[in-house]
């Protein structure tokens, strides 16, 4: 199964780019493979919040295609690592790739947030960015060790 994150946000430091990489690797030969694609901010010149997030939510949607939308949102469901990993195995008989987008300095744009499937709260907290797409992709890799019955998740 192909699990996409679409992150808004190009220049991201290079121990985010690193941690990504870490789990990506660590994904791969586990019928799970992890993918980034970066889709870049949109302009803020003047002021133009609204335009910047419609732009970057319309380059996250031509993005996303057919795939199984989840989009990371503060207001959207918590999940225990147990319940990611029932969650992941539910959707791999669905036959579509998942999704995970992350949107920008002022959230998701609304038209792709009205075309998510699932909404998915990594925390109440508000997360930097960059710090956001490594809890994302650490917990899919813990998801996934937990469906393989790996040793690296240590819950109960």
């Amino acid at each position: 199964m192909l699990l996409r994150l679409i992150a808004a946000g190009t220049k991201l430091p290079q121990w985010v780019n690193d941690g990504v990489e870490e789990y990506a690797a660590r994904l791969k030969g586990n019928d799970y493979k992890l993918e980034l694609q970066e889709i870049p901010l949109g302009q803020r010149n003047g002021g133009d919040i609204a335009r910047a997030r419609a732009s970057e939510g319309e380059r996250m949607l031509a993005a996303i295609g057919k795939s199984y939308l989840i989009a990371l949102q503060v207001t959207g469901q918590p999940l225990s690592t147990e319940h990611l990993a029932k969650f992941l195995e539910a959707r791999s008989h669905d036959g579509r790739d998942l999704a995970f987008c992350i949107g920008g300095p002022d959230g998701l744009a609304d038209d792709l947030d009205a075309r998510a499937d699932f909404r998915w709260s990594l925390s109440s907290l508000t997360l930097p960015h960059g710090l956001a797409r490594i809890v994302v992709v650490e917990s899919l890799y813990r998801a996934v060790s937990v469906i393989k019955r790996l040793p690296y998740h240590r819950g109960g």
